[in-house]
């Protein structure tokens, strides 16, 4: 005697799923689909702002220069027997130009954890 035949195994679905997909992003990143292109136009949008804040702010406090010389008589005044332009724009320039990439730098990297802290969520 043989027992009770099955019918093959089906599959039934209530409902589709529907709604977000899931997304990883360092998958996302690593395939560069549009979600992960997305991400990283998103840091290079950042850092780029970055650059030109602080390259804005460098070259206003630079262009100031030379008005700042021209008013009054602040382009005669020495400082030990050397002409304050001199002084400012030989001596006081460079450390402004290390504390900017000193802060960039800072910046961009703190915006390059804050990607990798997405990408690893």
């Amino acid at each position: 005697m043989t027992g009770p035949q099955r019918s093959p195994r089906q599959r039934v679905v209530l409902s589709q799923r529907r709604g977000a997909r899931r997304v990883r992003t360092r998958v996302e990143v690593a395939e560069q689909t549009e979600i992960g292109a997305a991400l990283i136009g998103g840091l290079i949008r950042a850092q780029l702002g970055l650059a030109l804040r602080l390259g804005l702010v460098t070259v206003t406090v630079l262009g100031v220069l030379p008005v700042l010389f021209q008013i009054g008589s602040i382009g005669t005044v020495a400082v030990l027997g050397v002409r304050l332009p001199w002084v400012l724009l030989g001596g006081a320039v460079y450390p402004l130009l290390l504390l900017v990439g000193r802060s960039y730098v800072r910046q961009a990297e703190r915006n390059e954890q804050d990607f990798l802290e997405l990408a690893e969520d």
